[in-house]
């Protein structure tokens, strides 16, 4: 799903302007962005959370060649779905 389409189903279930709609997702975006910088987890009741984790260096073969080089560490973005999510998922 794209974001024009989500803003406009919610725009429809809501009878908010897309305008507002727009506004409201790019705002809800600023602040999950910031958190999740400063390190904290997000919580989003009935869906997940989404948190940071460092991913460790780690040693890399090149397939092909057998070359082997060592990646860097690096911070990467997690999302954790509810169970609820995980059980649906299983059972579709």
């Amino acid at each position: 799903m794209l974001t024009k389409d989500l803003i406009g189903l919610i725009a429809a279930s809501t009878g908010k302007s897309k305008k507002d709609v727009e506004h409201l997702l790019s705002t809800f975006n600023a602040v999950i962005r910031e958190n999740l910088m400063a390190g904290k987890t997000v919580q989003l009741q009935g869906l997940g959370a989404l948190e940071t984790k460092t991913r460790s260096e780690r040693l890399i073969v090149h397939p092909k060649t057998g070359e082997r080089t060592v990646s860097p560490s690096k911070t990467q973005v997690v999302f954790k779905p509810v169970a609820t999510i995980k059980e649906a998922l299983k059972n579709s």
